[in-house]
């Protein structure tokens, strides 16, 4: 293989801002803060706004549909109620 050309693969904590929850994870990232983990060692982080964590999806408090169909909503909404 040749020398520098693959970028440096190290340990990184991805920092959820809106939890506060942290996430060390292996990457080629190269952020310029860091932050001490709970292991006590300090790593590079990257902050990022939604993980599994935070996310409506995983988290089971998404917004609930209407069983209502979107042909059915056109139609209420511009059928004509004179």
């Amino acid at each position: 293989m040749k020398k520098d050309t693959h970028p440096n693969y190290q340990p990184i904590i991805f920092h959820d801002v809106t939890c506060n929850k942290s996430f060390l994870i292996s990457s080629t990232l190269n952020p310029k803060e860091t932050m001490e983990y709970e292991d006590g060692k300090e790593y590079p982080v990257y902050k990022i706004e939604t993980s599994s964590e935070s996310h409506p999806f995983y988290t089971g408090k998404g917004r609930i549909e209407t069983k209502e169909g979107r042909i059915a909503k056109f139609r209420k909404k511009y059928t004509s109620s004179k």
